[in-house]
C-alpha cells in the first residue's frame, strides 16, 4: 500500500478538474502534498466538489490553456511530480474533429514536456495513455487477453476517425520515452466511479434502470462483450504507489484490474440489483468499434506496487450509485 507523505511534495495535475484528476488530488492532499490543478474546463467540472477541495491553502487551481506555449512557460518550475491527464478526448471530438484530436494532444504534451525539462526537482512525469493503444493489434493480429504491456502495437485504419485518438497516445508514449524525463506511462482500463460524468456505461445504466417503467426491459448494448472494471479508489492507490516506488520509474504500466472479466449483461444485472429494480434485459447490437473483450494483464503493475485492486464490482457500483443518487438523480438530472 502507498505510504503517507512525510515531506510533502509540490505536485501538478493537468486536467485536474476531471474525473481521475480530482480523485487523485484529494488522495495526494490527504497524504500531505501541495497540489496545483491546471484546467481550462473544456471537460473538467467546476462543481461543489472542486470548490470544497480548493478551500485548502495547500491546493490551487490554475485556469490555463495548455496549448498556449507562453501560458505554460508561466507555470512554476519547482514541481516534483507532474501528472498529465489533459487531453482532447470523447467520442464526439474523435468522430467530428480527428485532426484536432491528433494534433492538439501531441501539442499539449509537447508543451508540458518542454516546460518540465526545465524543472530541477522533477522526480516523475506521468503520462496518461489509453487501453485504445491495443486496438490495432486486436484488429489485425492475435491479441493476448489479459493484455500485457510489451504487446507489439499496431494501428487501425488511418482513414477511421477513431484512430486519431489512439495514434496521438501512441505518439505521446514515444515522446515520453525519448524526452529524457523520469517518466511513468499508464494505460487506464475501464476506470469508473463517482463524478465521471454521465457519458459512461455504469452511470448510464444506473440512470436507465431508475427510469424503467413497469415490466420495461433494461436495454444493453454490446451485451456479450466482456470487460474488467476498476473502481477509481483502486486506480488512485495504484497511481500513488507508482509515484512513490522507484522501480516504477521509466516504465509503461497498465492501470486497472485484471479480473474478473464480466459481460455487459452482468453489469446490467448488478446495476438492477443495486437500484432494487426487477426487470428483464434486452440485448441490443454491439456498438461500432467496441472490442468483444478488454482486460489488462496486471501482473507487472501488481508486482511493482505490491498490491492489486480489491473493490468488487458490486461494491464499486454501489458507491457510484450512492454518489449519483445524491448529486444527480435526486435532483432530476
Amino acid at each position: 500500500m502507498y505510504r503517507k507523505g512525510t515531506l510533502g511534495m509540490k505536485i501538478l495535475i493537468t486536467g485536474g478538474a476531471g474525473f481521475i484528476g480530482l480523485h487523485l488530488a484529494k488522495a495526494l492532499f490527504e497524504l500531505g502534498h501541495q497540489i496545483d490543478l491546471a484546467d481550462n474546463f473544456s471537460r473538467g467540472q467546476n462543481d461543489s466538489e472542486l470548490d470544497a477541495f480548493l478551500k485548502s491553502s495547500q491546493s490551487r487551481l490554475i485556469d490555463i490553456n495548455l496549448l498556449d506555449r507562453k501560458s505554460v512557460e508561466n507555470l512554476d518550475l519547482d514541481y516534483e511530480v507532474v501528472f498529465h491527464f489533459a487531453a482532447i478526448i470523447g467520442v464526439a471530438n474523435v468522430l467530428k474533429a480527428p485532426y484536432r484530436v491528433l494534433t492538439e494532444n501531441v501539442a499539449l504534451l509537447d508543451n508540458m514536456i518542454k516546460h518540465s525539462q526545465k524543472m530541477k526537482k522533477l522526480n516523475r512525469f506521468f503520462f496518461t495513455s489509453t487501453s485504445e493503444v491495443y486496438a490495432g493489434t486486436l484488429a489485425h493480429f492475435q491479441l493476448a487477453i489479459p493484455t500485457p504491456e510489451p504487446t507489439p502495437l499496431a494501428l487501425t485504419d488511418l482513414q477511421h476517425p477513431r484512430t486519431s485518438y489512439m495514434l496521438s497516445k501512441i505518439y505521446g508514449e514515444a515522446m515520453m520515452i525519448h524526452s529524457g524525463l523520469p517518466y511513468t506511462v499508464v494505460r487506464p482500463h475501464n476506470v469508473y466511479g463517482p463524478r465521471m460524468g454521465m457519458n459512461h456505461v455504469i452511470p448510464e445504466l444506473l440512470k436507465k434502470s431508475l427510469s424503467l417503467g413497469t415490466e420495461a426491459p433494461l436495454e444493453i448494448f454490446s451485451a456479450t462483450h466482456r470487460r474488467s472494471f476498476c473502481y477509481i479508489d483502486d486506480a488512485v492507490k495504484q497511481l500513488i504507489a507508482m509515484m512513490q516506488i522507484e522501480a516504477c520509474k521509466n516504465q509503461v504500466l497498465n492501470l486497472g484490474r485484471q479480473a474478473p472479466e464480466v459481460s455487459m449483461s452482468e453489469v446490467g444485472e448488478a446495476v438492477l440489483s443495486i437500484v432494487k429494480k426487477s426487470a428483464p434485459l434486452k440485448e441490443l447490437e454491439a456498438q461500432p468499434g467496441s472490442p468483444s473483450r478488454r482486460a489488462p494483464d496486471m501482473s507487472l503493475t501488481d508486482r511493482l506496487v505490491g498490491f492489486s485492486a480489491q473493490t468488487t464490482l458490486a461494491q464499486g457500483i454501489q458507491k457510484t450509485y450512492d454518489w449519483y443518487q445524491t448529486h444527480y438523480f435526486s435532483k432530476g438530472l
